[in-house]
């Protein structure tokens, strides 16, 4: 299934589309799209069953899509994870995944502003694999009983300020701002991604193609990456984890580095998960 939330920031409420593509309102059948929906398969079977009947109020077109989980528990982050990209920026491929956290306040919808932070020059776009947690992952001895706990992905921009990262013992810093993780439009669930090790990535900024590759590049899969992140700390169902990013960030570019300005219109889409469009918006200082 294909699960969103509508509706104004803060009052967002279930969706889903049906086989005709028709966007419904599955509130009569799930209090949310979160954890708990996702981690129990008899709720999710009664949204299948209904969506399927045609019977479900339609959406207006027109309504804000907002991001498709509920606020996480926790959001992680991995970095240096594509070959191509850790090379792009210099950096050595890590033995181990670099693991960060970012709070759930970064989070926000698909066609949601991008509020660029007060005196900032450095913000930067990395088009990733968001990885939601559909059961509760401790200590997970192999990577394919870890693929086994997700409960859906989604597309994401894990936006960060360079300048916060750069001379910084950790980049909480640079990973922390308000609307720094625009995720969907939509949470697919696992059975509609045959192999998650194969899907393209893409990010545009105005229209010029700034990042290109593939899951396949991924240091770390999906399951490595759920089963290590397990040894460090509890996974809860909704937890978003986002599995790094492909080559063509603005700081591997040439000067004048071509980070995000007032006004860009970033658009970002990984396969079968769909695409989002957000528009940068603040005054540089």
């Amino acid at each position: 299934m294909k699960l969103l939330r509508v509706g104004a920031k803060g009052a967002e409420r279930p969706a889903a589309i049906d086989e005709q593509g028709v966007l419904r309102d599955v509130s009569a059948v799930a209090a949310e799209i979160d954890g708990a929906l996702l981690g129990d398969p008899v709720a999710l079977g009664a949204v299948q069953r209904a969506l399927a009947s045609g019977t479900l109020p339609e959406v207006d077109a027109a309504a804000r899509i907002g991001a498709p989980i509920a606020r996480p528990g926790k959001v992680i982050g991995v970095g240096l994870n594509y070959t191509d990209h850790a090379a792009a920026i210099g950096a050595a491929i890590p033995e181990r995944p670099v693991v960060f956290l970012k709070p759930g306040t970064t989070v926000s919808g698909p066609f949601d502003a991008i509020e660029l932070p007060r005196d900032s020059a450095a913000t930067d776009h990395e088009v990733e694999l968001g990885v939601v947690l559909g059961r509760r992952l401790r200590d997970c001895p192999d990577a394919a009983t870890a693929l086994g706990a997700v409960g859906g992905y989604v597309t994401a921009n894990d936006v960060t300020e360079r300048n916060g990262i750069a001379g910084e013992p950790t980049w909480v810093k640079g990973k922390s701002f308000d609307t720094f993780t625009p995720i969907g439009p939509w949470l697919v669930t696992p059975d509609e991604v045959a192999q998650p090790q194969a899907l393209s990535l893409q990010l545009w900024v105005n229209g010029e193609q700034r990042q290109a590759g593939s899951t396949g590049d991924m240091v770390s899969g999906v399951g490595e990456v759920l089963r290590y992140l397990s040894t460090l700390m509890t996974l809860e169902p909704g937890d978003l984890v986002l599995t790094g990013t492909p080559a063509g960030v603005a700081v591997s570019r040439p000067e004048p580095k071509p980070y995000l300005r007032d006004g860009d219109v970033v658009v970002v889409e990984v396969a079968g998960l769909g695409r989002q469009q957000t528009l940068a918006t603040g005054v540089r200082g």
